[in-house]
């Protein structure tokens, strides 16, 4: 496949019958995109067990001025053991920041984590510990598959606490009921 649609700042909305458990009923924000393969975080899957305050601990970070508890999240099978902060695009990190698309950006150096701690970070945001990866044209052929749809993204689906309602709600942009999806794809 060498015409490339560039997916970057959507989301994947895994449909019903997505073979791999990791994957159920995921909905995953693309961070990149490109003929060498793509990077996404699953946005609706909390980690559970890891609480923020115990996350800056582990990692010496002072939460003294924690206002906010940052909801981590499994952001996929790559790299579990890293974190990846997927916020919006008012905060940069001097350390590096990767401007995604729309007012969202994403972060990946322990800076913004102080930040956040000290209520310097950016104003909505994520963790996500690992990273759901694709190589070079495996994605795409996961979407011919029908093992995907692709929506636009909006701050309420990325950032908002009900992650058990991000999947219906990222189908809902779409205008699909999800009550309507079969368990299995087809092509015309």
């Amino acid at each position: 496949m060498t015409d490339i649609t560039d997916l970057t700042g959507k989301l994947l909305i895994a449909m019903p019958d997505m073979g791999d458990p990791r994957f159920d009923h995921a909905v995953i924000y693309i961070c990149a995109h490109s003929s060498e393969g793509s990077m996404g975080l699953i946005i609706n899957k909390p980690a559970t067990g890891v609480r923020f305050s115990e996350l800056l601990e582990q990692l010496s970070i002072d939460d003294g001025e924690l206002t906010v508890d940052v909801r981590i999240h499994y952001g996929g099978p790559v790299e579990t053991g890293r974190g990846f902060v997927l916020h919006t695009s008012d905060y940069a990190s001097g350390a590096g920041t990767m401007e995604v698309a729309d007012g969202v950006a994403m972060t990946a150096t322990l800076d913004i984590l102080e930040d956040i701690a000290t209520g310097s970070g950016p104003n909505r945001s994520m963790l996500g510990l690992g990273y759901a990866g694709w190589g070079p044209g495996q994605l795409e052929g996961e979407l011919v598959n029908n093992g995907w749809l692709v929506s636009d993204a909006n701050e309420d689906i990325l950032f908002g606490r009900a992650a058990e309602h991000k999947w219906s709600a990222a189908l809902k942009i779409l205008g699909v009921d999800p009550l309507m999806l079969s368990a299995s794809g087809g092509s015309a």
